[in-house]
């Protein structure tokens, strides 16, 4: 079967409510089968914000709030890191991200260079094929989320584009 075919058919499973898709074309056959999220691990956070007293202990004194106007004005709190602005280019399959054609070779892309769409961006190897990654919109390489030789899974970001 064509790998267009393949990737057209993973793309059709993935967006819709079909849970398995069995095709079979000549002597060709293909199951296609969408696994469930998986369930949430348990956290030890329950654990911790409520720990068990020992009989006879007492609880440990909080710390003292610091009072200094230093603090508070020239030290705000730590903000929450922000997101990437601009737009995602997302993994379209599961593979291992490569940023050069090979080893030893200039990435197809730097931060800070311009693309248009239809670039290459990236390559994303799966099952020994090698899967050109091309940008989608034209713009300026704001961040690369991945670094050379990592795993992806399908739908994690790589690249923002802004």
């Amino acid at each position: 079967m064509d790998l267009r075919k393949l990737k057209t058919l993973i793309d059709l499973v993935a967006e819709s409510g079909i849970a398995e898709l069995e095709i079979t074309e000549g002597d060709g056959k293909v199951r296609i089968v969408k696994s469930a999220p998986p369930a949430p691990e348990p956290t030890m956070q329950t654990v911790w914000a409520h720990p068990m007293a020992m009989p006879g202990s007492q609880p440990a004194p909080a710390p003292a709030a610091e009072t200094s106007a230093n603090t508070t004005a020239a030290n705000p709190a730590p903000s929450e890191p922000k997101a990437p602005e601009g737009h995602m280019v997302k993994a379209p399959m599961v593979g291992t991200f490569y940023r050069a054609p090979n080893p030893g070779a200039a990435p197809f892309v730097d931060v800070g260079q311009s693309v248009k769409q239809g670039d290459t961006l990236c390559i994303i190897e799966a099952m020994k094929l090698l899967n050109e990654i091309e940008a989608d919109k034209t713009g300026v390489i704001k961040e690369i989320l991945v670094e050379n030789g990592e795993p992806v899974e399908f739908g994690q970001p790589l690249f923002v584009i802004g």
